[in-house]
């Protein structure tokens, strides 16, 4: 049987340093896309709880980033409704990006919060029907707002004469309203007030947009024309797009820095002429502008040349000016830098995705979901999709040596006890070894003994013990194993095979992968990885795993027992 458990994999991971936090985001949000809209249950609750945790931590830019990945895919109507509830820029990415049946766009638009609507203005990939939703909604282009919307025109005592004759409004007359009370309601508009409630709505939409931002004194109000972007000149010019004649002169740039730029011929060092002459592209070359003070100064200028299509002369460039980066303020904290394990489980994420990828599509050859196929195909499918599941074992292993390592990982505690731990694992690892004559003579010198462990903890660390001594003895060689308490410790002593006697140290914990025969195998790098791994499982339990002599010892925590004298002890024995 064959089942999806890829969220519950996710969901494991500890997400402790900004790297890890990035990556698991990164990972929910393909996974929660991609769901059947009718997937529910706790787990999806839990995923879509942690999502909005990590969303509190990684900046919205950086979301904002992930979300307009190629490769990412958001098909879920709930993940869009998350994602649409955060900040303006996340979610008016998450509303460009998405991809939306008819149905689930009409069910949704309604749901979404105001603010985050206008984001999908943009979209022109939108069914009728949704577009439709979308006017009926107040979500199309600006325009002048209703003349019944106007608001009151401010004193006309400031206002050209000509202009307060236009804007006089009629008077007004108070009339009850329903409730009885004294409201201010204007007398209707006459047939001769037309042009004047049109200035009238002109000016309010003015004021209110601030299209004109430095208005002269005694100005006539300006109609509204699509020119708010181009009256808005920031302070100093960050980056620009441009385009020139033959001659490098500017004639065309973005609107509001088109009349300090336009006319301006650019030139630079010798390379930058040379380039072009040759109507060479241009990359970040250096240039010198002089003019307002809000372009004035050093640029970055990247431009392509462009020619004629029916004759091939040149045209001239068309480019992007930028002002080269500041230089950084030393922080106050620095960032501290990805330490080396968080670099390898960087890298274990980038190699897993591809080996899931292959493993799936094995699965679908072999089960023959898209159809009969072949059984040479389904036998080599089922050959590759063992070899990536020992693939994402190794993976897995190897992520988990490098967080015991780097402290990123504890084990659970628990209460387990390890006498009976070794006994079922020396009696399973029996069905392997009694045919070659090998096996473990067992010693238990003091019974129970707890360890402070879960037990599925207890159990990986002997299990990779026991089988990779197992697996490397001879046949006909029974291995001493010797179970005790000292010093508030539970030891295991093990005789090493004679392979393994034979090498120091250093190797025994680092031989390589293959380099000794193992009929039972405790992993996929061999028996020095296979130690290295159950040292670091040792010393994280706050034990140890060392070499004495021709033998290993295992050391971890033992728990304290009650004595006679407590009172719960002594209730238990005449219980």
């Amino acid at each position: 049987m064959h089942f999806d458990d890829r969220l519950g994999t996710v969901l494991r991971m500890r997400a402790d340093g900004p790297g890890m936090q990035r990556i698991q985001f990164r990972q929910l949000l393909d996974l929660l896309g991609t769901l059947p809209v009718d997937a529910h249950g706790e787990q999806l609750d839990a995923a879509y709880d942690r999502l909005g945790a990590l969303g509190a931590i990684i900046p919205p830019n950086e979301r904002a980033a992930m979300l307009r990945e190629p490769a990412l895919r958001l098909r879920s109507p709930r993940l869009v409704a998350a994602l649409a509830s955060g900040e303006p820029r996340v979610a008016a990415t998450a509303l460009q990006r998405a991809q939306l049946e008819e149905e689930q766009w009409l069910d949704l638009i309604p749901a979404l919060p105001p603010a985050a609507r206008p984001a999908l203005r943009e979209r022109q990939d939108l069914a009728p029907a949704v577009a439709g939703l979308l006017v009926r909604l107040g979500i199309n282009d600006r325009g002048l707002p209703p003349a019944a919307a106007a608001p009151p025109v401010a004193d006309a005592d400031s206002r050209p004469a000509a202009e307060v004759i236009e804007l006089r409004q009629p008077a007004a007359a108070l009339e009850p309203d329903q409730t009885g009370s004294d409201v201010l309601q204007p007398e209707p508009a006459r047939p001769e007030d037309g042009i004047g409630a049109i200035v009238r709505r002109i000016e309010a939409y003015r004021r209110a947009k601030q299209v004109v931002e430095h208005e002269p004194a005694h100005d006539s109000p300006r109609l509204p024309l699509g020119e708010e972007h181009m009256l808005a000149v920031p302070g100093e010019v960050r980056a620009c797009d441009f385009a020139t004649d033959a001659d490098l002169r500017i004639n065309w740039c973005d609107a509001g820095v088109a009349p300090m730029l336009a006319g301006t011929r650019l030139h630079g060092d010798a390379q930058f002429d040379r380039l072009a002459r040759q109507r060479q592209p241009l990359r970040s070359q250096m240039i010198e502008l002089g003019g307002a003070p809000a372009i004035a100064g050093r640029w970055h200028l990247d431009a392509a040349p462009w020619f004629d299509p029916l004759t091939g002369h040149f045209l001239g460039y068309r480019g992007r000016l930028r002002r080269p980066p500041a230089k950084p303020r030393a922080a106050a904290n620095p960032p501290v830098p990805d330490s080396q394990a968080d670099r390898i489980r960087q890298m274990l994420h980038e190699l897993r995705n591809p080996v899931n990828a292959i493993q799936g599509y094995a699965e679908l050859i072999q089960q023959q979901l898209y159809g009969p196929t072949p059984h040479e195909y389904r036998a080599l499918a089922a050959g590759i999709a063992g070899d990536a599941a020992r693939m994402l074992s190794a993976f897995e292993e190897l992520e988990r040596l490098a967080k015991l390592d780097s402290a990123a990982m504890e084990l659970d505690p628990g209460e387990t006890d390890l006498v009976a731990v070794i006994e079922a694992t020396s009696g399973q690892l029996g069905t392997h070894t009694k045919g070659r004559g090998s096996g473990f003579e067992l010693r238990i010198d003091d019974r129970p003994l707890p360890v402070a462990l879960d037990r599925i903890e207890v159990e990986r660390i002997v299990w990779r013990l026991l089988a990779t001594l197992a697996g490397v003895s001879a046949p006909g060689e029974q291995l001493k194993l010797r179970l005790r308490a000292k010093h508030g410790l539970q030891r295991l002593d093990m005789a090493l095979p004679a392979q393994l006697a034979a090498r120091d140290e250093e190797q025994l914990f680092h031989a390589a992968a293959g380099s000794i025969p193992q009929v039972v195998a405790a992993g996929v790098f061999g028996v020095g990885f296979a130690l290295r791994l159950a040292q670091a499982e040792a010393r994280a339990a706050g034990g140890d795993l060392v070499r004495k002599g021709d033998r290993l010892r295992l050391s971890l925590p033992g728990l304290t027992h009650a004595l006679p004298s407590h009172t719960q002890a002594a209730d238990e024995n005449r219980a």
